[in-house]
């Protein structure tokens, strides 16, 4: 007869104890009350423990101290304190829908196949003048399979439940990586025959917030490009390696896009501009305006802040919340930090 909880919930709370509460509260609130939750206090710089005082005599929650090495040790340490057959993430400034878990359960446990289950978002907050929905912007129809994760035809929301023996199967989450780790975690959870599905449903309201890890599209179109060079070494001899060659061509020539763009915009615009005309060499309009830029200097930095018409790699979303397509839609599901 089975013993304990039947999902443990992780919730980093790094930088977000004045918003801790109501991620935990929303929590509390869940139809499916057979739960454990693991706070992960990594080295915060504000008070997680004061936050989680009100929530100290739910025996259900647990708080786990640990020095600071990163989102992904955070997880797998408090992945590795739970004890549950599935794992739920829900990030310590988001909230669950009260039918989150009895939904995400339900799917997950429908089908032994499933190494994951996702669904669909609402974001709220920093640079949203409504809410709006996850999907609006980030596609999640249709089947999840390697070859569409990898080509970020299907996205995957991180707040996703996952079965523990998959999990332990891929050693968890990659600790070398700072950014990009759950697209990471769901190409090798894919690429090892496990199976995933999404819900079309929103069961998170997703907090974007000015200031986090999210906002940073060089650092995680980096980390893609070292998520995209992983995977087409693990799939050499197969048929998606091409794809993750094709996705690693495209991050690398949007990071080379943002590092023109930042030199030129700074001043250094002999050297941003051979960066640029190395990012995007297609379009006539950008050789015509890269024509410019090299016949009129000072002209370049007006052009690439006024550049809608121009047809490069689109930058990030203006909000700086970081879930971020450049043209190609290379860049994953930020994690918050």
């Amino acid at each position: 007869m089975r013993s304990g909880p039947r999902v443990s919930v992780i919730v980093p709370a790094y930088g977000v104890a004045h918003l801790l509460g109501d991620a935990l509260a929303s929590l509390q609130g869940q139809h499916w009350q057979d739960w454990e939750a693991i706070v992960v206090d990594d080295g915060a710089p504000d008070d997680v423990a004061a936050a989680f005082a009100r929530f100290a005599g739910d025996p259900r929650f647990r708080l786990l101290r640990t020095d600071n090495r990163g989102v992904s040790t955070a997880r797998n340490r408090a992945i590795a304190a739970s004890t549950a057959p599935f794992v739920a993430f829900l990030d310590g400034d988001d909230l669950y829908d009260p039918t989150y878990l009895e939904r995400m359960l339900a799917a997950i446990e429908a089908d032994d196949a499933l190494a994951f289950v996702s669904c669909d978002a609402v974001c709220f907050g920093a640079g949203e003048r409504a809410p709006r929905r996850y999907s609006a912007t980030y596609a999640m129809a249709g089947p999840v399979s390697l070859e569409r994760v990898l080509n970020r035809e299907m996205n995957i929301f991180v707040a996703a439940i996952l079965r523990r023996e998959a999990l332990d199967a891929i050693g968890g989450f990659d600790d070398e990586l700072a950014a990009s780790e759950d697209l990471d975690l769901w190409i090798r959870l894919l690429a090892a025959g496990w199976g995933g599905a999404v819900l079309v449903e929103p069961l998170v309201r997703y907090r974007r917030r000015r200031g986090s890890l999210s906002s940073s599209a060089r650092r995680i179109l980096v980390g893609s490009c070292t998520v995209y060079r992983k995977a087409s070494a693990a799939l050499e001899g197969r048929a998606e390696q091409a794809t993750a060659d094709r996705m690693l061509a495209s991050c690398e020539q949007a990071v080379r896009w943002l590092d023109g763009e930042a030199l030129i915009l700074g001043g250094d615009v002999a050297a941003g501009l051979p960066l640029l005309a190395d990012a995007e060499r297609r379009s006539l309009r950008w050789r015509v305006a890269l024509s410019v830029m090299r016949r009129a200097p000072r002209l370049a930095a007006f052009l690439l802040r006024v550049r809608p018409w121009l047809p490069g790699p689109r930058r990030p979303l203006p909000e700086a919340t970081g879930r971020t397509s450049l043209g190609v839609s290379t860049a994953p599901s930020p994690i918050k930090r």
